[in-house]
């Protein structure tokens, strides 16, 4: 397998400034780091370089994204407002702050994004993973939101269908929180499966019901899976053994973009999940042979949140391992005091989240001959 790698390093210079975590400073509240910091990020690229595992990789270059290819999701005047902020830096929405010339390490992240897409379905590559930051899956079509500015995996997904002339992509997401965003600017086209796995109602918390199916024109393509808190591998392995797998069976993808997060892991301080490298390898391995089984194994990993910068550096190079089908001899130490958590077992009320998810496959357009 060859498999792309994307990693820029503007993407550690990307300035979320000095507030307590998601606030910003003042009154009580001393400066100290955001949650969004370069921290988890660059470690998972350092980690990388330092194993040799870049070498091992297909190096592709991050381009800016064009203002043709935001546009097709974003609107003008979302875009103009982070261009008029660029000098002196913003907030572009809800908790999606930005330092000076913000906006062209956005754009970058946005089209790292595309330029995964891009070489998997030009076949320069099997599949590719695209390491960036700021993330994506909050953003809104006219506004910036938890800690995202542009709506990357949209922003590719869109770029997939109108320039590749593909007609059905899937998204599926698995970061902790739910990826309203990328739902929202899908809501009414049935080209798009958008499926998210989250924990139930963490951020936003209106939004990831089981409910939320997709607009009048693209009933059944949305599918959300709100998991309690406290679930580990079992419960996220048997939510795509139960509802993921079957639900891309049936829409017949042509290609299959995963969102992924690593702040479902068990270390994270913006989740109660308990996800361990080992979970996420597995998850990745049953997307992987969806995609061989589905759309000649296109597939893209484009990256989003994971806040503990110990331990997504670990659950990185596992997803990387089963892409490229290589081993990397990095061993993640955590395992050897999470091996043993009884959290990681599917537990019966997340069985019962699941079966809930479940119910939605069969409204899902079947697409199969």
């Amino acid at each position: 397998m060859s498999t792309g790698w994307i990693w820029h390093e503007a993407f550690n210079w990307h300035n979320t400034g000095n507030g307590s975590g998601f606030f910003r400073p003042g009154g009580f509240i001393q400066p100290h780091t955001a949650f969004d910091s370069p921290d988890s990020k660059g470690r998972f690229a350092a980690l990388v370089q330092v194993s040799a595992f870049d070498k091992k990789m297909v190096a592709l270059d991050a381009a800016p994204a064009t203002d043709k290819e935001i546009l097709a999701v974003h609107t003008p005047g979302y875009l103009q407002r982070l261009e008029d902020m660029n000098e002196t830096g913003g907030d572009a929405g809800e908790s999606a702050e930005f330092g000076p010339q913000g906006l062209s390490i956005a754009k970058l992240s946005a089209g790292a994004a595309v330029g995964a897409v891009r070489a998997v379905l030009r076949g320069e590559v099997d599949n590719a993973y695209a390491l960036v930051r700021p993330a994506g899956h909050h953003a809104e079509a006219d506004r910036g939101r938890g800690f995202c500015l542009f709506a990357n995996t949209s922003i590719a997904a869109r770029v997939a269908l109108d320039e590749f002339g593909l007609t059905r992509v899937a998204i599926v997401d698995w970061d902790v929180h739910h990826g309203n965003g990328t739902q929202s600017v899908f809501w009414n086209d049935p080209a798009v499966l958008t499926i998210s796995l989250h924990q139930d109602r963490l951020y936003p918390t209106d939004s990831g019901m089981h409910g939320e199916n997709g607009g009048a024109d693209a009933e059944g393509t949305a599918i959300n899976i709100p998991l309690p808190a406290g679930t580990g591998d079992g419960g996220y392995l048997d939510a795509l053994e139960r509802v993921v797998g079957p639900a891309l069976e049936r829409f017949q993808p042509e290609l299959i973009i995963v969102g992924s997060g690593f702040d479902a892991s068990a270390t994270d301080p913006l989740g109660r999940m308990v996800v361990t490298s080992d979970g996420f390898r597995a998850m990745s391995r049953r997307m992987i042979d969806a995609a061989s089984e589905l759309c000649a194994g296109r597939i893209a990993f484009i990256h989003e949140g994971g806040y503990s910068a110990h331990y997504v550096p670990f659950c990185g190079m596992a997803v990387l391992e089963e892409l490229t089908g290589l081993e990397s001899g990095v061993e993640d130490p955590y395992m050897a005091f999470f091996a043993d958590y009884p959290q990681l077992q599917l537990e019966p009320w997340q069985k019962e989240a699941v079966d809930m998810a479940g119910e939605l496959v069969k409204n899902v357009p079947d697409h199969r001959r």
